[in-house]
Parts: structure tokens; C-alpha cells; sequence
């Protein structure tokens, strides 16, 4: 008589556990770092970080920013549901080259989050991903630091993130990676290529091009008299600020996103125009009138919510020459949870021994911050 099976009969084996969504990260540094730690520890998510750089992995994966790194481009990108290009804008049509000859998962989204859309959306068009939907993206936020020790899961909260579907791009895509954003805490927004480099043209690349040109106007007059560099500090450093930023950075941002600049610049010209003929005119009410205008519209821009150019807002305290005065400021900032960006030891005035130039990125940081350090019995200005 043989065994009585009856009692499993109809019982199914139990279902293979579901696999976490592998997201790919190419290029682990401030914007791609942060986004890693949005997703990191995240139910059903796993990150993996990749760089042709050893080094640079090993960090990755011991400041915890990743789940897994690797060197290995096609390691890093088999079967990943999502793919991040975070490297420099030069560098993206060579990246999505590469990804192109791999049997990338079918249906995996590979996005960008580089400052220019145009040019890579049209190579990325131009071919066959094998399968994957390529979107592009520019997260609209950033921060003076760089590199993945200034990561931060909270660098996209309240920041616009914009996507960039072409008509061919699947919808579901787009809602796929939508989902996904949620956890950056970023206001998503859809808009063509083109559009997108129109505006943050105008907003971001045409104000670091005046910049520069300001500040190298400026260096040319120090040249024949240093009184120029030594007056120059105060508004003129603040309003010129994103004149320090990477030089190939934007080097490559410029030359991607030429023909809007050409336009731009051509524009600004008529404006400059402008301000010559009111001036040479004497025209006070035409000029108090440019003024007004620019005055209206500044004061209806959106205050918190965060755009391409990072906002620093600073105060300046005077301290005493004693050992531990700067230490004791930065600790007692820290235990009140004030975020505290950048911290600049000014050299000595002649009236106090010491000034501290103290930036932060929200408004409501430098009040808190200014009104902790003045119940510390030191003087705060702005």
C-alpha cells in the first residue's frame, strides 16, 4: 500500500521572492550621491555605484552612500531597472555609446541629470538602446561643495526636478520614473528638450557667463591699480559668486547649450544697449523706470523653493582670539541642528581680533543660527 499524498495534494511551491529594483548610478558625486541616498535602505530598492576608479568605489561603498560598487560598466548596468548618468555633461553621448552595445533589461529606463537636454536626447534618439527608453532629466538644485562627501538626501526636497519625454517616449516610462522621484521629495515637471534649454539658459548659463565677464572686467582694472581687488568685497563677491564655479563643468555646459547662448548673448547686448542710450540721454526716469520693472518681477520669484543657483545666506560674527572660540560656534550650531554650509575665517580687522563669514542655505537657518550666537554674547551682523 503506498503512501498516502493526499494531504499535499493542490499545495503550490512556494512563490520565488520578488527581486529588489536595481538602480545603476554611473558617477557617485554630490548630484549622483544624493540621489543614491534617497533610494538607499529603501523597501525593494538597491543601488549600485559605479566608477572606472577603484578609489572612488571603495568610498562610495564605505561612506554608505551605495549598496554595491563597481568598476565594471557592464556589471553595474546588467539588469538594472534604472540607469543614472551623473557624469559631466562632456561625457554623456560617450557613456550612453557604451550602454548601447550591452543587452541592457528590457524596459530599463536610462536617464541623465545633466544642466543641457537637447543634445543628448537627439543622440540618445539616434540609437537603439536594445529595449531601454532613454528619458532625459535635470534635477534643478546643487550646493557650493561637490564631491560625494557633500551627498545628501535631502539636497532635491522642494527643488523642481524636469523631465524631458520626447512624443515616442512610453508613458508608462515616464510614470515609472516619476514613482521613483518620489523619495527625492522634488517637484517633477515635464517639458521638451528644446524648452528646457531655452529657459535654463536664460535663468543659470547666461548669468554665469556675466558673471565671468564681470569679474575678469574687474581683474583687468586691478591690474593697474590693486584698490579695485582690495574694495570688491561685500555685494560685489556675493552677486559674483557663481563666477568660482568648475571651470570644465561649464566649459562643457556652454559649448552643449551654444546656440541658445548665441541668442541670449544677443539679447543682453540690447539690454546693455539700452541702459547706454538712458545713461547717455540722462534719462533718470528712464532708468528709475528699468528698475521698477526689474524690482516687480524679482519680488514675484518664488522664495522657497530651490532653483539651479544655489541661495547662501550669511552673517559675519566677530570673535575673540582665544583657542576654541571657532570649534565651540561650529558644535553648538551642530547640537541645534542648524545646517551650517560654509564657514570662512575672515582675516582680523583692526577694531576686533577676528571675523567669521557664516553661510546657510535656507533663510530660516541663518535667523536661527543668528539668534544662537548672539544669546552666546558675540556679535552678529549681516
Amino acid at each position: 500500500m503506498g503512501a498516502d499524498n493526499s494531504g499535499f495534494s493542490g499545495l503550490k511551491p512556494p512563490a520565488a521572492p520578488r527581486a529588489a529594483t536595481k538602480i545603476a548610478i554611473f558617477g557617485v558625486g554630490l548630484i549622483g550621491g544624493s540621489l543614491a541616498l534617497c533610494w538607499k535602505g529603501k523597501p525593494g530598492l538597491r543601488v549600485v555605484g559605479h566608477s572606472v576608479n577603484a578609489a572612488s568605489v571603495e568610498k562610495y561603498v564605505s561612506l554608505g552612500v551605495v549598496d554595491e560598487g563597481t568598476t565594471s560598466l557592464a556589471d553595474a548596468a546588467a539588469d538594472a531597472d534604472f540607469i543614472f548618468l551623473c557624469v559631466p555633461v562632456g561625457r554623456l553621448n560617450d557613456y550612453i555609446d557604451e550602454l548601447s552595445k550591452l543587452p541592457l533589461k528590457p524596459g530599463c529606463i536610462l536617464t541623465d541629470v545633466g544642466s543641457t537636454k537637447a543634445s543628448v536626447v537627439a543622440h540618445a534618439e539616434r540609437l537603439a538602446l536594445q529595449g531601454a527608453v532613454f528619458i532625459g532629466g535635470h534635477p534643478m538644485a546643487g550646493s557650493e561643495r561637490s564631491g560625494v562627501e557633500a551627498a545628501s538626501a535631502d539636497l532635491f526636497e522642494n527643488a523642481y526636478y524636469v523631465l524631458t519625454p520626447t512624443e515616442a517616449t512610453p508613458p508608462e516610462a515616464v510614470a515609472s520614473l516619476e514613482n521613483l522621484l518620489r523619495w527625492t521629495r522634488a517637484k517633477v515637471v515635464k517639458t521638451d528638450a528644446a524648452g528646457h534649454d531655452s529657459i535654463v539658459g536664460a535663468i543659470s548659463h547666461l548669468p554665469h557667463i556675466i558673471a565671468v565677464a564681470l569679474v575678469n572686467q574687474i581683474a583687468g582694472y586691478n591690474e593697474s591699480n590693486d584698490l579695485y581687488r582690495s574694495l570688491a568685497a561685500g555685494g560685489f563677491r556675493d552677486i559674483t559668486r557663481i563666477a568660482s564655479s568648475d571651470p570644465k563643468i561649464w566649459r562643457d555646459i556652454l559649448v552643449s547649450n551654444k546656440d541658445v547662448l548665441l541668442k541670449l548673448l544677443d539679447d543682453w547686448r540690447k539690454e546693455m544697449d539700452r541702459f547706454t542710450r538712458l545713461l547717455r540721454e540722462e534719462d533718470g526716469e528712464g532708468v528709475e523706470e528699468q528698475f521698477r520693472k526689474a524690482n516687480d518681477f524679482r519680488n514675484r520669484l518664488p522664495e522657497r523653493r530651490k532653483g539651479m543657483i544655489t541661495s547662501l545666506h550669511e552673517c559675519y560674527v566677530n570673535v575673540p582670539d582665544q583657542p576654541g572660540v571657532v570649534g565651540r560656534i561650529a558644535t553648538e550650531l551642530g547640537q541645534a541642528r542648524i545646517n551650517l554650509s560654509n564657514l570662512h575665517i575672515i582675516e582680523s580687522r583692526e577694531d576686533v581680533p577676528g571675523v567669521l563669514r557664516l553661510s546657510f542655505r535656507e533663510r530660516e537657518d541663518l535667523e536661527r543660527a543668528v539668534a544662537l550666537i548672539r544669546s552666546m554674547h558675540y556679535e552678529v551682523y549681516f
